[in-house]
C-alpha cells in the first residue's frame, strides 16, 4: 500500500525488522522518510511497579532541537495495565516524555466507557496523535543527535 512517499507492506518486512504491529512499522517508515534514524526499542526505562522493580521498552526515541529526546509509543489497544504503567513512569521519571500514536484515538478505554484514549491522555498530560506521527514531532528532531537518558539501559 502506498500513502504519499511512504510504502507500507502487509507485515513481513515489519516482522523482519522486529515490529510487532503494522502501526509500529508505519511509524518507523515515517521517521525514516523524514530523514531521521529509526531508534526502535533501544532503551529500557527502569521504574517500580508497586512492590517490584520493572522495565519498560519504549517503541521509538526521537531527538529534540534542545538536544534531548522524547519517546513515542504506538498503541492499538490501550489496556488498563498499559495506562497504569504509563502513570507510574510519568510519576517516577518526570523528565522522560512519552507521546502516544494510537491506531484510533477515539477508541474507548473499555466496553461501555465514556472516556476515549485521547481524553485519557488529555486528563493525564500526555501528547498523542491518531494513526501517524505528526510532522511537527518529526521536525523537532531534524538534524539532531539523540542523547542517552540517565535512567536507561541501551539494549544489546
Amino acid at each position: 500500500m502506498v500513502r504519499g512517499l511512504i510504502t507500507i507492506s502487509k507485515r513481513p518486512h515489519g516482522l523482519i525488522q522486529g515490529y510487532r504491529s503494522g502501526l509500529e512499522e508505519k511509524c518507523a517508515a515515517q521517521i525514516e522518510a523524514a530523514g531521521l534514524t529509526v531508534h526502535f526499542e533501544e532503551d529500557k526505562l527502569k521504574y517500580t511497579w508497586p512492590k517490584r522493580q520493572s522495565t519498560y521498552t519504549p517503541d521509538f526515541k526521537l531527538p529534540t532541537k534542545e538536544g534531548g529526546y522524547f519517546y513515542i509509543e504506538s498503541k492499538g489497544r490501550f489496556t488498563v495495565s498499559d495506562r497504569q504503567k504509563h502513570l507510574l513512569i510519568k510519576e517516577q521519571l518526570p523528565d522522560i516524555e512519552i507521546r502516544f500514536v494510537f491506531s484510533n484515538e477515539n477508541a474507548k478505554l473499555y466496553k461501555g466507557s465514556k472516556t476515549s484514549y485521547a481524553q485519557w491522555c488529555d486528563k493525564h498530560g500526555f501528547q498523542y496523535a491518531n494513526k501517524r506521527i505528526p510532522d511537527e514531532w518529526l521536525e523537532e528532531g531534524a538534524n539532531c543527535d539523540v542523547t542517552e537518558p540517565e535512567n536507561s539501559e541501551p539494549s544489546a
